[in-house]
């Protein structure tokens, strides 16, 4: 059994991440620790376990063995350093950090005390993006030349989006930091090392952050992303589109299905795929079997670094109105 930490209520996502542990037959949530006491005294009563407002003490305790990531991005560096170094094995949520250096710094720290490591990518494990990537593979559209992803909410103007996810310096950023991350970790994923990028941030709202982006990535297979995000889409939208020189590929959302068009195939529309592959176990679960089970964990340090390269690179484009290169 995984014996799990909650650090901090601060995410959207810190209830269902709890959630999801506690509906893992390995892993149970056990202790909840916050940088803001009252928030974290509140919620492990819900969660019927004990606070502790001391992070060394928690960490210090050999009733846990692992620990779930949920607070301000601006404290991820001090949180993961000190829980890999107290030997605790770590889920996160995206990013892992706002600049390259304090990632490495985690990854040095989970990798110098041998725990286990996930950065939540959900994305990825759905088997419509899946399908992009095995049909990618197989070459069912020649060479890509073209990605453009769209990830949208409507939190900035129906007002549902927390007060602190406008804070700029807990977040690192607004909508591309956060609901771009998506965006961003599927065009690494589909098309390889990036080569430059450049990006368009503003917003609509007058929040001190972005909510309503967009950032072009050249890579160096020659393809081009537009990663949109915003949080000011009405009733939200996620897609994705891929163009190569001998297919492509749309999805306008999960639900409504792919469809594909390739010389490969019979035919020269659009046709849906005969079959998608299974999706992939959540990234909660993935991380509790690979503590538990030692199994494989599809999202590690090497995809987390990754990410925030882009992310990192992305904001300075923005704000310095510049292309920024890669390597």
């Amino acid at each position: 059994m995984l014996r799990v930490a909650m650090l901090s209520r601060w995410h959207v996502h810190a209830n269902q991440y709890a959630g999801e542990t506690r509906a893992n037959p390995d892993a149970d949530v056990v202790a909840v620790w916050d940088e803001d006491g009252q928030r974290g005294a509140a919620w492990a009563e819900e969660l019927g376990v004990p606070f502790e407002a001391n992070l060394d003490v928690l960490l210090a305790s050999n009733d846990i063995d692992a620990v779930c990531v949920v607070t301000p991005t601006n404290l991820h560096r001090d949180v993961m350093v000190r829980a890999a170094n107290a030997g605790k094995h770590i889920f996160t949520e995206k990013v892992l950090a706002t600049t390259v250096a304090d990632c490495e710094a985690i990854a040095d720290a989970v990798n110098a005390n041998g725990v286990k490591f996930c950065i939540s990518f959900p994305r990825r494990t759905i088997p419509q993006i899946l399908y992009a990537k095995q049909a990618m593979d197989e070459g069912l559209f020649g060479q890509a030349t073209a990605l453009r992803v769209r990830v949208a909410h409507d939190g900035a103007v129906r007002d549902w989006l927390p007060a602190h996810f406008y804070d700029a310096q807990a977040c690192g950023g607004g909508a591309m930091m956060d609901l771009g991350a998506h965006g961003m970790y599927l065009s690494r994923w589909l098309l390889g090392a990036p080569k430059r990028v450049v990006s368009v941030f503003n917003t609509v709202t007058g929040r001190a952050v972005d909510d309503n982006t967009v950032s072009v990535i050249e890579f160096e297979n020659g393809a081009i992303a537009v990663n949109e995000t915003s949080f000011t889409g009405f009733g939200g939208s996620y897609s994705l589109e891929i163009d190569g020189t001998e297919g492509g590929y749309r999805m306008l959302s999960p639900g409504e299905g792919v469809e594909v068009r390739s010389r490969h195939l019979d035919g020269s529309g659009w046709q849906r795929p005969e079959q998608l592959p299974r999706g992939l176990a959540k990234p909660i679960d993935q991380w509790v079997a690979g503590c538990v089970h030692g199994a494989p964990i599809e999202f590690g340090l090497a995809d987390a670094i990754q990410l925030t390269e882009l992310m990192e690179a992305a904001y300075i484009a923005d704000g310095e109105a510049r292309s920024v290169s890669f390597g």
